[in-house]
């Protein structure tokens, strides 16, 4: 009976995120909620007539029970706000939704999630930063999602399966549908090493309305977003908004100045909103993320990683031995100038090799 309520309860009409977690707060469980009386829902701030008396009725029960007996022909997963398996970057969401549908094979908590979006007229150059950037990744141990529209974001799912990158679709309908429809065998394609992901319950239509409820789960599962390409006015920038205002990182690629579908990243930059960004490292260097890859590998096996000067492998082995150093600490050891020690050490965050902390103190990446 539980996971019935708990379906009833996002199908009442006048019922959204907020409003739900309102009603769980004040009593204390899905249960509760349906067992409440009209005059109890009543005193529930926000709780009107209408609402109050379809709550009570339980009408949405039967609705429900369709629905259950849906994602349980087709093999579909409910996350419930409440559960260990829902997604815990978008639980901090003030607007999240409290029910997930969910169909695939990666994880929704996995230790790194970016999201990709950008124009669905997406111009050659686009595409070859997109293509570029996601197979930089590789070394990185993230999932890539996106909204499975045209343009950037399918052709960040195609890019991300190419190189064996988990990615999710978050769509925006149900899942007894695909929309566009032709990406049905890349969205089957998905299953495999990704998902497919939904606020909606089967039977919602791609109603325009929908996207920029979808683009809020896109922001609010991931790390950070990136905008590919983008113009001034879109989904994609909706998107790098509500990221914002879920405090999470935000970037973008940079464009020609005369380019309509660049114009909405250069916006971003110009305002000072988001950083640039040209490749993996420049992420990299922005989360603080290690790669999973040979020199991650040296460092365990305590080498010193190749490609560097006689002068960065002091600084590195200094930082290695005692795990954090400050500017001057350094300086004073290696006996050199501060604005040489300054040039090697911009040197080596450009190569990844460490990362400057606060108070003017580093480690290694």
């Amino acid at each position: 009976m539980n996971i019935l309520e708990k379906i009833a309860l996002t199908k009442i009409k006048g019922i959204g995120p907020k409003l739900s977690r309102t009603l769980l707060a004040y009593n204390g469980s899905v249960e509760e909620i349906f067992r409440s009386s009209k005059k109890q829902l009543l005193a529930i701030p926000t709780i009107g007539e209408i609402l109050a008396e379809n709550i009570a009725s339980k009408s949405y029960l039967k609705e429900a029970e369709e629905e259950y007996n849906f994602i349980q022909k087709h093999g579909i997963e409910i996350a419930w706000i409440e559960d260990k398996n829902y997604p815990k970057r978008l639980k901090n969401c003030e607007d999240a939704s409290i029910l997930l549908y969910y169909k695939g094979t990666a994880s929704l908590n996995p230790s790194r999630v970016i999201s990709i979006v950008g124009a669905r007229n997406a111009t050659n150059y686009c595409k070859r930063i997109c293509e570029d950037f996601i197979q930089q990744l590789n070394d990185f141990d993230v999932q890539i999602i996106s909204g499975l529209a045209y343009g950037i974001d399918s052709l960040a799912h195609r890019e991300s399966l190419k190189n064996n990158i988990p990615t999710i679709g978050i769509l925006g309908h149900g899942l007894d549908r695909i929309y566009p429809a032709t990406h049905r065998e890349l969205a089957s394609r998905m299953l495999e090493n990704g998902g497919l992901l939904t606020e909606f319950p089967s039977g919602t239509n791609p109603d325009r309305q929908n996207f920029p409820m979808r683009n809020r789960i896109i922001a609010g599962l991931s790390d950070v977003t990136i905008v590919v390409e983008a113009a001034i006015k879109g989904g994609a920038l909706i998107t790098a908004e509500i990221a914002n205002t879920y405090n999470r990182y935000v970037c973008a690629f940079p464009g020609g100045i005369d380019q309509e579908y660049s114009a909405g990243c250069n916006y971003l930059i110009k305002t000072n909103r988001v950083p640039l960004i040209r490749n993996a490292e420049d992420l990299s260097y922005l989360m603080n993320w290690g790669k999973e890859n040979k020199k991650a590998n040296a460092k365990q096996l305590n080498l010193i990683p190749p490609d560097m000067s006689k002068d960065e492998k002091k600084v590195y082995e200094y930082i290695k031995e005692y795990e954090k150093w400050s500017f001057d600490d350094i300086a004073l050891f290696g006996d050199w100038p501060q604005s040489k020690l300054a040039i090697i050490f911009l040197e080596m965050e450009m190569k990844s090799l460490i990362v400057s902390l606060a108070g003017k103190t580093y480690k290694l990446i």
